[in-house]
């Protein structure tokens, strides 16, 4: 007998990372930011983080891009502390796909910080970005879909995270099955 589960709509969840260099462990997170994308079109299901460094290095160059000096930053919350936070978070939502605008770099802290910290991570082993979704749908390998964005790019993870769920919702207006 085949063991047939249930589709489970699964939510999407959008992510961006700043971090004060280009790799973990090396370097470290300085905030996180994820917004849950809703299709009514309603981004206030948030969740903001800021980790204190798990390392002494750091490019200023980074960490500047993030608002930050580095005395703010080792002020922050203890990392165990807020990806548990973070974890129960993501785990009240149910199931989840992780979603953001640069996957490969926003995936690694995220992904890293969770098997530190927790042990595992919640969003499973993959994620998708939003790039591809735009690039496959207009068949255009270089659209521009930024455009598409309503909250302004701040650095501000959640602003980031609710700008690019604005992009996917008018992904999603123009006939992309996203629910």
């Amino acid at each position: 007998m085949f063991n047939i589960k249930k589709n489970i709509m699964a939510k999407l969840i959008v992510v961006d990372v700043e971090a004060d260099g280009p790799v973990p462990p090396l370097y470290s997170m300085v905030s996180f930011g994820a917004v849950v994308v809703d299709k009514k079109g309603i981004l206030n299901e948030t969740f903001y983080g800021e980790t204190a460094p798990i390392s002494n290095l750091y490019i200023p160059e980074s960490l500047a891009i993030s608002g930050f000096s580095r005395k703010e930053h080792e002020k922050f919350n203890e990392p165990l502390d807020v990806i548990h936070e973070f974890n129960d978070w993501v785990k009240k939502q149910g199931k989840c796909i992780f979603i953001s605008d640069n996957l490969a770099f926003d995936w690694q802290w995220i992904n890293y910080y969770f098997h530190k910290y927790v042990g595992s991570n919640p969003f499973g082993f993959s994620g998708q970005r939003i790039g591809d979704k735009f690039q496959g749908f207009y068949n255009d390998q270089y659209y521009k879909w930024k455009k598409h964005r309503k909250t302004a790019h701040t650095h501000n993870p959640v602003d980031d995270a609710k700008g690019n769920a604005e992009a996917l919702l008018y992904l999603y207006s123009q006939g992309y099955k996203l629910f």
